[in-house]
């Protein structure tokens, strides 16, 4: 589930890169019973944040570099800027910046912010690593060509040093509103506040948690529009529905790691093995450092799957077992009103979110007063659905950005 579309095929970026299937200093864990897997390193030398961190506030920008790969007429930079992390704590979080060469116009331009589906989470896993990055950024071309600046983050922990919260909203929706603060400081954008967040998949759920967050997170942003493709949604039926194929076993494992080590400490009863068995936690330790989007890598987690397909969740309904339960439930989009219109798309040939968990997101969406409009594509996959509707979405916010009233697919 919520895998990435594209293949990437190698590591890049300022410093020496780690080889693929590998993280310099990680201690890949094979015991049971929780065993915190692997701290994850920087990717490289440009990642590692300094020590301690200048004073700055979420989106100031620590460090940049020019970056190769951008769309004919635009420029591209590695950053690495201030964020606020999964324990409040001033963080380094990387990601990428797109601008348009040509002359900025008066006001400045908007800035979209874009949140990448699942790529893995280990650092040479982070987008901005990938030497095909903007390759993997939805829309990128036609996003700069109507004069949009695009920021990508890599979200908390990936690129950089610690664990990424895979499937954490509230982390990966702040590393997409700092991303966007990045994109307004680096002076070569010509960026301005006006601000609309765009993510597929795992970064759906993190573009759905960018909105929700962005009136009290970030309030000098002028948030216009949230849009998000194939959305991570209803996490607990989404991890239901995928319990016996690849991608759930994989992206569930991921997430489940995540969680106990990261709500553990200030969760009374939050176990791993209430979830994962002790042969899954093994095999977890296996493919931690691998990402899903490198072809020989997929190869490589596939082979390590296949055995445990039936033998590796301890449970047969991951969203009945508390202090689980809360835990999916909380980093489900739909909990707060978003003050912005929602634009959703969703492709009916998905076998890892599966229209129907998007439908009732949707409605629960329209439950809580926004303005959602829903929009399906006939026979799609998941692996497309990112760049098949971006055009459709590029349309949606230049409607708004004009002034026009927002569709809704809401009934009254």
């Amino acid at each position: 589930m919520l895998s990435a579309a594209c293949s990437a095929t190698s590591s890049s970026g300022g410093g020496s890169t780690t080889a693929p299937g590998t993280t310099a200093g990680t201690t890949p864990g094979s015991a049971p019973g929780g065993t915190v897997l692997g701290q994850n390193p920087a990717a490289n030398s440009f990642y590692q944040p300094p020590n301690p961190l200048p004073p700055g506030q979420p989106g100031d920008i620590i460090r940049s570099q020019p970056l190769a790969g951008a769309p004919t007429g635009s420029q591209a930079w590695q950053v690495l800027y201030h964020s606020q992390g999964f324990n409040n704590e001033d963080i380094a979080v990387s990601g990428m910046i797109f601008a348009p060469t040509g002359a900025v116009p008066a006001g400045g331009r908007p800035i979209v912010s874009w949140a990448h589906p699942t790529t893995g989470v280990a650092d040479q896993c982070a987008p901005s690593v990938l030497s095909d990055g903007p390759a993997l950024v939805a829309g990128l071309a036609g996003f700069l060509g109507a004069g949009y600046v695009v920021a990508a983050t890599d979200y908390e922990g990936l690129g950089t040093p610690g664990i990424h919260p895979y499937l954490i909203g509230i982390s990966e929706g702040r590393g997409v509103l700092d991303a966007a603060r990045a994109a307004k400081n680096l002076t070569e954008t010509g960026a301005n506040s006006s601000l609309f967040t765009w993510g597929h998949s795992q970064g759906g759920q993190a573009s759905l948690f960018a909105g929700q967050l962005a009136p009290t997170y970030a309030p000098d942003m002028q948030l216009k529009g949230v849009a998000a493709a194939a959305p991570a949604g209803d996490l607990a039926q989404q991890f239901q529905d995928d319990l016996t194929t690849q991608d759930g076993i994989i992206l569930g494992g991921w997430a489940m790691n995540a969680y106990e080590q990261l709500y553990g400490p200030t969760t009374p009863g939050l176990n791993i093995d209430q979830m994962i068995t002790p042969t899954g936690q093994a095999a977890l330790g296996q493919f931690e450092d691998l990402c899903n989007v490198i072809p020989a890598q997929e190869a490589q987690i596939a082979a390590i799957v296949t055995p445990i397909t039936n033998t590796f969740w301890a449970t047969s309904d991951p969203g009945s077992i508390p202090p689980w339960t809360q835990l999916l439930q909380q980093n489900t989009p739909g909990a707060v009103k978003t003050p912005a219109p929602i634009f959703i798309a969703q492709d009916t040939a998905d076998v890892v979110v599966v229209p129907a968990t998007t439908t009732q997101l949707a409605q629960s969406l329209c439950s809580i007063g926004d303005t959602v409009n829903l929009k399906s594509y006939p026979g799609l996959s998941h692996e497309v659905i990112g760049y098949e509707s971006a055009p459709d979405a590029l349309a949606w916010m230049q409607s708004i950005a004009g002034g026009q009233p927002a569709p809704t697919t809401c009934s009254s």
